[in-house]
């Protein structure tokens, strides 16, 4: 199979992981800096600044990114929780996008405790990635995904096609696929789990409608 991905770096999602993404915006708000620092510490997170601006290496070294900073009790903001990293191939532009220097950038998400990496490598191993943390969700959510869309909404047009896939609760969409890096150089490209709220955008629409679905993602995954 021809290569597509530069290289890929990702640490597992599991049902634990994805029940902790979820019980966020229930936890109670900290209050003052010195109560947000003690449940940082009892949860084993600490800040991650140079892999994501303004973001959180959590306990199980997932990198945790939110609207607000305080990533507790705030059911009006998105979290975005980022289990996997991949380098594309762009066939348009090889002096910039396909540039060894960007290896660097893969070193350090490779070097996250316990994430494993792969260079070169395939869609289909990136494909592979996703439908094991399917599994993940799935467990947790308690029902298959929803929507299942190929469309590469919300990604870099040099990314490869991976797939979404959705699932809503009374309240909030869960997002699991590919999502931009808007990172220091945005050529990287995140394999993500959102969960944001269903008022992101409207209801899903109907079976079929391939761009509305993929505006639909776009809305819930893009920051």
């Amino acid at each position: 199979m021809p290569t597509s991905v530069h290289a890929l770096a990702h640490r597992p999602l599991t049902a634990a992981v994805v029940a902790e993404l979820v019980a966020l915006p229930t936890v109670p708000t900290p209050t003052d800096d010195e109560s947000l620092d003690a449940e940082m510490l009892q949860r084993g997170w600490s800040w991650e600044h140079e892999l994501v601006c303004d973001s959180i290496r959590t306990g199980h070294a997932h990198v945790l990114c939110t609207d607000t900073y305080v990533p507790f009790g705030h059911p009006e903001a998105r979290h975005f929780l980022v289990f996997g990293e991949l380098y594309p191939v762009d066939a348009e532009d090889e002096n910039m996008t396909n540039g060894p220097w960007l290896y660097r950038l893969m070193d350090r998400w490779e070097q996250l405790p316990g994430w494993n990496g792969r260079r070169p490598c395939t869609t289909e191993e990136c494909e592979a990635v996703l439908a094991q943390a399917t599994q993940a969700v799935t467990e947790h959510v308690g029902t298959a995904p929803e929507r299942t869309s190929l469309s590469a909404a919300a990604v870099l047009q040099s990314a490869p096609a991976l797939a979404h896939r959705v699932w809503r609760t009374p309240t909030h969409a869960l997002v699991l696929g590919p999502a931009s890096d808007n990172g220091p150089y945005g050529y990287l490209t995140h394999l993500q789990l959102s969960y944001t709220p269903l008022s992101c955008a409207t209801e899903l629409p109907p079976e079929g409608d391939d761009d509305g679905l993929a505006k639909w993602i776009s809305a819930h995954v893009d920051w």
